[in-house]
Protein backbone atom coordinates (compact mmCIF):
# COMPACT_ATOMS: atom_id res chain seq x y z
CA UNK A 1 0.00 0.00 0.00
CA UNK A 2 3.08 2.32 0.59
CA UNK A 3 4.39 1.82 -2.43
CA UNK A 4 1.30 2.10 -4.01
CA UNK A 5 0.96 5.72 -2.34
CA UNK A 6 4.28 6.59 -3.52
CA UNK A 7 3.46 5.84 -7.14
CA UNK A 8 0.53 7.66 -7.41
CA UNK A 9 2.30 10.86 -5.90
CA UNK A 10 5.11 10.65 -7.89
CA UNK A 11 3.03 9.77 -11.08
CA UNK A 12 0.67 13.22 -9.73
CA UNK A 13 4.25 15.13 -9.67
CA UNK A 14 5.17 14.18 -13.10
CA UNK A 15 1.97 15.14 -14.27
CA UNK A 16 2.36 19.15 -12.73
CA UNK A 17 6.41 19.29 -14.17
CA UNK A 18 7.58 19.22 -17.70
CA UNK A 19 5.86 20.77 -20.95
CA UNK A 20 2.80 18.33 -21.99
CA UNK A 21 4.14 18.10 -25.45
CA UNK A 22 7.58 16.42 -24.30
CA UNK A 23 5.59 13.93 -21.84
CA UNK A 24 6.03 9.95 -22.96
CA UNK A 25 2.59 7.89 -22.84
CA UNK A 26 2.10 6.62 -19.27
CA UNK A 27 0.72 2.80 -19.05
CA UNK A 28 -0.56 1.53 -15.72
CA UNK A 29 -0.09 -2.21 -15.94
CA UNK A 30 -1.02 -5.27 -13.94
CA UNK A 31 1.90 -6.28 -12.17
CA UNK A 32 2.22 -9.82 -13.89
CA UNK A 33 2.99 -7.65 -17.33
CA UNK A 34 6.47 -6.43 -16.34
CA UNK A 35 8.37 -8.70 -18.09
CA UNK A 36 6.47 -8.53 -21.11
CA UNK A 37 5.59 -5.27 -21.34
CA UNK A 38 9.20 -3.95 -20.59
CA UNK A 39 10.01 -5.86 -23.52
CA UNK A 40 6.80 -4.41 -25.70
CA UNK A 41 7.99 -0.91 -24.93
CA UNK A 42 12.01 -1.48 -25.59
CA UNK A 43 10.57 -3.06 -28.90
CA UNK A 44 8.42 0.22 -29.61
CA UNK A 45 11.52 2.32 -28.65
CA UNK A 46 13.75 0.58 -31.18
CA UNK A 47 11.03 1.76 -33.93
CA UNK A 48 12.10 5.40 -33.10
CA UNK A 49 9.31 6.11 -30.88
CA UNK A 50 9.11 7.61 -27.51
CA UNK A 51 9.69 5.09 -24.97
CA UNK A 52 6.18 4.71 -22.72
CA UNK A 53 6.71 5.16 -18.73
CA UNK A 54 5.76 1.97 -17.00
CA UNK A 55 3.49 1.81 -13.95
CA UNK A 56 3.20 -2.29 -12.33
CA UNK A 57 0.64 -3.14 -9.75
CA UNK A 58 -1.92 -4.72 -9.11
CA UNK A 59 -5.08 -4.38 -11.16
CA UNK A 60 -7.39 -3.18 -8.19
CA UNK A 61 -4.94 -0.79 -7.09
CA UNK A 62 -4.22 1.10 -10.76
CA UNK A 63 -7.84 1.04 -10.94
CA UNK A 64 -8.11 3.55 -8.26
CA UNK A 65 -5.52 5.51 -9.41
CA UNK A 66 -7.41 6.33 -12.29
CA UNK A 67 -10.25 6.99 -10.36
CA UNK A 68 -8.29 9.42 -8.32
CA UNK A 69 -7.58 11.16 -11.08
CA UNK A 70 -3.97 9.76 -12.56
CA UNK A 71 -3.09 11.23 -15.53
CA UNK A 72 -2.46 8.26 -17.62
CA UNK A 73 -2.36 7.06 -21.14
CA UNK A 74 -3.34 3.65 -21.16
CA UNK A 75 -4.63 0.48 -18.47
CA UNK A 76 -3.91 -3.00 -18.47
CA UNK A 77 -5.71 -4.86 -15.91
CA UNK A 78 -5.40 -8.53 -15.85
CA UNK A 79 -9.06 -8.96 -15.78
CA UNK A 80 -12.63 -7.64 -17.02
CA UNK A 81 -14.05 -6.68 -13.72
CA UNK A 82 -11.20 -3.84 -13.33
CA UNK A 83 -11.73 -2.33 -16.83
CA UNK A 84 -15.23 -2.23 -16.62
CA UNK A 85 -14.78 -0.27 -12.95
CA UNK A 86 -13.29 2.37 -14.97
CA UNK A 87 -15.04 2.02 -18.03
CA UNK A 88 -18.31 2.82 -15.74
CA UNK A 89 -16.92 5.85 -14.43
CA UNK A 90 -16.67 7.30 -17.70
CA UNK A 91 -12.99 7.16 -17.61
CA UNK A 92 -11.88 4.90 -20.92
CA UNK A 93 -12.12 6.35 -24.39
CA UNK A 94 -15.10 4.51 -26.27
CA UNK A 95 -13.55 2.08 -29.02
CA UNK A 96 -10.51 1.36 -27.85
CA UNK A 97 -11.04 -1.21 -25.14
CA UNK A 98 -9.64 -4.74 -26.69
CA UNK A 99 -9.34 -8.14 -24.59
CA UNK A 100 -6.06 -9.60 -26.13
CA UNK A 101 -3.90 -11.85 -23.99
CA UNK A 102 -4.72 -14.36 -21.40
CA UNK A 103 -3.08 -17.04 -18.68
CA UNK A 104 -2.90 -19.99 -16.63
CA UNK A 105 -3.02 -20.55 -13.54
CA UNK A 106 -0.55 -22.39 -11.42
CA UNK A 107 0.35 -23.74 -7.84
CA UNK A 108 3.95 -22.96 -7.15
CA UNK A 109 6.51 -24.06 -4.46
CA UNK A 110 9.90 -22.96 -3.53
CA UNK A 111 12.37 -24.49 -6.37
CA UNK A 112 14.89 -25.71 -3.49
CA UNK A 113 12.02 -27.47 -1.89
CA UNK A 114 12.61 -31.16 -1.76
CA UNK A 115 10.66 -32.90 -4.99
CA UNK A 116 8.63 -35.87 -2.98
CA UNK A 117 5.62 -35.83 -4.38
CA UNK A 118 4.08 -38.48 -1.46
CA UNK A 119 4.19 -34.73 0.55
CA UNK A 120 3.02 -32.53 -1.78
CA UNK A 121 -0.52 -31.89 -3.14
CA UNK A 122 -0.36 -34.11 -5.71
CA UNK A 123 -2.38 -33.66 -9.45
CA UNK A 124 -4.90 -30.82 -9.16
CA UNK A 125 -8.13 -31.78 -9.37
CA UNK A 126 -11.56 -32.01 -6.88
CA UNK A 127 -10.80 -32.26 -3.31
CA UNK A 128 -7.16 -32.49 -3.55
CA UNK A 129 -4.59 -32.54 -0.16
CA UNK A 130 -4.11 -28.85 -0.28
CA UNK A 131 -4.34 -28.10 3.32
CA UNK A 132 -2.67 -31.09 4.07
CA UNK A 133 0.50 -30.06 2.10
CA UNK A 134 0.58 -26.59 3.95
CA UNK A 135 1.47 -28.97 6.82
CA UNK A 136 0.77 -27.57 10.68
CA UNK A 137 1.95 -24.10 9.99
CA UNK A 138 2.41 -23.01 6.47
CA UNK A 139 0.00 -20.24 4.49
CA UNK A 140 -1.16 -20.78 1.10
CA UNK A 141 0.35 -17.63 -0.91
CA UNK A 142 -1.99 -15.32 -2.61
CA UNK A 143 -3.13 -12.28 -4.15
CA UNK A 144 -5.94 -10.75 -2.36
CA UNK A 145 -8.87 -12.41 -3.16
CA UNK A 146 -11.14 -10.09 -2.31
CA UNK A 147 -10.03 -7.46 -4.51
CA UNK A 148 -7.03 -8.82 -6.97
CA UNK A 149 -7.58 -10.44 -10.06
CA UNK A 150 -5.33 -13.41 -8.91
CA UNK A 151 -6.53 -13.53 -6.00
CA UNK A 152 -9.80 -13.68 -7.40
CA UNK A 153 -9.16 -16.52 -10.08
CA UNK A 154 -7.40 -18.53 -7.62
CA UNK A 155 -10.69 -18.36 -4.59
CA UNK A 156 -12.88 -19.15 -7.72
CA UNK A 157 -10.44 -22.28 -8.68
CA UNK A 158 -10.36 -23.67 -5.49
CA UNK A 159 -14.19 -23.15 -4.59
CA UNK A 160 -14.63 -24.65 -7.71
CA UNK A 161 -12.52 -27.64 -6.67
CA UNK A 162 -14.19 -27.55 -3.44
CA UNK A 163 -11.03 -27.22 -1.42
CA UNK A 164 -11.22 -23.32 -0.44
CA UNK A 165 -13.35 -23.86 2.77
CA UNK A 166 -9.78 -25.91 4.19
CA UNK A 167 -7.00 -23.45 3.51
CA UNK A 168 -9.49 -19.92 3.24
CA UNK A 169 -8.11 -19.23 7.08
CA UNK A 170 -4.72 -19.97 5.79
CA UNK A 171 -4.03 -17.58 3.02
CA UNK A 172 -1.25 -15.04 3.49
CA UNK A 173 -2.71 -12.10 1.37
CA UNK A 174 -0.57 -10.20 -0.82
CA UNK A 175 -0.84 -6.57 -2.49
CA UNK A 176 -0.36 -7.97 -6.16
CA UNK A 177 0.67 -11.48 -7.61
CA UNK A 178 4.18 -10.46 -7.69
CA UNK A 179 4.13 -10.39 -4.21
CA UNK A 180 2.56 -13.54 -3.50
CA UNK A 181 5.04 -14.94 -6.08
CA UNK A 182 7.95 -13.67 -3.90
CA UNK A 183 6.73 -14.94 -0.29
CA UNK A 184 6.97 -18.57 -2.42
CA UNK A 185 10.55 -17.68 -3.54
CA UNK A 186 12.03 -16.49 -0.41
CA UNK A 187 10.56 -19.96 1.36
CA UNK A 188 8.13 -17.26 3.41
CA UNK A 189 5.06 -19.79 2.05
CA UNK A 190 5.16 -23.67 1.05
CA UNK A 191 2.98 -23.23 -1.83
CA UNK A 192 1.25 -19.93 -3.66
CA UNK A 193 -1.19 -19.53 -6.65
CA UNK A 194 0.10 -17.38 -9.21
CA UNK A 195 -0.11 -17.02 -13.22
CA UNK A 196 2.11 -19.44 -15.57
CA UNK A 197 3.99 -16.72 -16.69
CA UNK A 198 4.78 -15.30 -13.03
CA UNK A 199 6.30 -18.72 -12.81
CA UNK A 200 8.27 -18.44 -15.75
CA UNK A 201 9.72 -15.54 -15.00
CA UNK A 202 11.03 -16.70 -11.09
CA UNK A 203 13.14 -18.78 -10.99
CA UNK A 204 12.99 -19.74 -7.08
CA UNK A 205 9.63 -20.97 -7.79
CA UNK A 206 8.55 -24.69 -9.63
CA UNK A 207 5.08 -25.20 -11.03
CA UNK A 208 3.85 -28.00 -9.17
CA UNK A 209 0.23 -28.09 -11.19
CA UNK A 210 -2.32 -26.46 -13.00
CA UNK A 211 -5.07 -25.25 -12.50
CA UNK A 212 -7.93 -26.59 -14.79
CA UNK A 213 -9.30 -24.09 -17.45
CA UNK A 214 -12.56 -24.69 -16.62
CA UNK A 215 -12.08 -23.98 -12.83
CA UNK A 216 -12.09 -20.10 -13.06
CA UNK A 217 -12.84 -17.92 -15.03
CA UNK A 218 -11.36 -17.27 -18.37
CA UNK A 219 -7.97 -15.23 -17.39
CA UNK A 220 -8.50 -12.07 -19.87
CA UNK A 221 -6.52 -9.41 -20.05
CA UNK A 222 -8.09 -6.17 -21.70
CA UNK A 223 -6.23 -2.90 -22.48
CA UNK A 224 -7.92 0.57 -23.06
CA UNK A 225 -7.00 4.30 -23.84
CA UNK A 226 -8.29 6.16 -21.23
CA UNK A 227 -10.19 9.32 -21.28
CA UNK A 228 -7.55 12.15 -21.97
CA UNK A 229 -5.12 9.84 -23.42
CA UNK A 230 -2.80 11.22 -25.80
CA UNK A 231 -2.24 10.38 -29.25
CA UNK A 232 1.04 8.73 -28.45
CA UNK A 233 -0.33 6.68 -26.07
CA UNK A 234 -3.08 5.05 -28.70
CA UNK A 235 -0.11 4.36 -31.58
CA UNK A 236 1.64 2.41 -28.24
CA UNK A 237 -1.79 0.55 -27.76
CA UNK A 238 -2.31 -0.31 -31.34
CA UNK A 239 1.29 -2.09 -31.61
CA UNK A 240 0.57 -3.86 -28.24
CA UNK A 241 -2.73 -5.38 -30.06
CA UNK A 242 -1.05 -6.11 -33.69
CA UNK A 243 0.96 -9.34 -34.95
CA UNK A 244 3.56 -7.91 -33.45
CA UNK A 245 2.87 -6.71 -30.47
CA UNK A 246 1.44 -10.12 -29.04
CA UNK A 247 4.33 -11.56 -30.77
CA UNK A 248 6.33 -10.62 -27.67
CA UNK A 249 3.46 -11.29 -25.35
CA UNK A 250 3.66 -14.78 -26.46
CA UNK A 251 7.21 -15.36 -26.02
CA UNK A 252 6.73 -14.49 -22.45
CA UNK A 253 4.10 -17.26 -21.87
CA UNK A 254 1.07 -15.32 -22.54
CA UNK A 255 -1.94 -16.69 -24.70
CA UNK A 256 -3.03 -14.40 -26.94
CA UNK A 257 -6.81 -13.85 -28.48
Amino acid sequence: MYRTILTFAALMLAALHGPASAKPPLVLAAASLQESLTAAGDAWAARRHERPVLSFAASSALARQIDAGVPADLFVSADEAWMDDVARKGLVRAGTRVSFLGNRLVLVAPAGRGGGQATGPGTIRRGFPLARALGATGRLAMADPDAVPAGKYGRAALTALGVWPSVARRVARAESVRAALALVARGEAPYGIVYATDARAEKGVRVVGVFPANSHPPITYPVALLKGGSAAGEAFRRFLISPAGRAIFRRHGFLTR
